[in-house]
């Protein structure tokens, strides 16, 4: 009688140290998968980051793209008005 009790009692131990150990792996993986993804989001903020001062550079060299147009275009027609040949009516 006392080794149906001793084996009901080591398979509850087994079981018990099972899912412990089950229950921690899952914690450790649930913290690895915590830790990448900060990691992923820390790079993806980077990227951001870059983006827009990308975005400002390229708006900034826009902006001085459309002055050099003018100034380009006013040349132009000074250009136009000085020529004997142009016929400025």
């Amino acid at each position: 009688m006392w080794w149906i009790i001793l084996i009901i009692l080591a398979v509850l131990i087994v079981a018990g140290i099972i899912i412990v150990g089950g229950r921690r792996a899952r914690e450790a993986q649930l913290e690895k998968k915590r830790e990448e993804a900060t990691d992923l989001r820390r790079e993806a903020d980077k990227q951001a980051s870059a983006a827009g001062q990308r975005a400002a550079l390229a708006e900034e060299q826009a902006e001085q793209a459309e002055k050099e147009r003018a100034r380009a275009e006013e040349a132009r027609r000074r250009a136009d008005a000085v020529d004997p040949d142009v016929d400025n009516d």
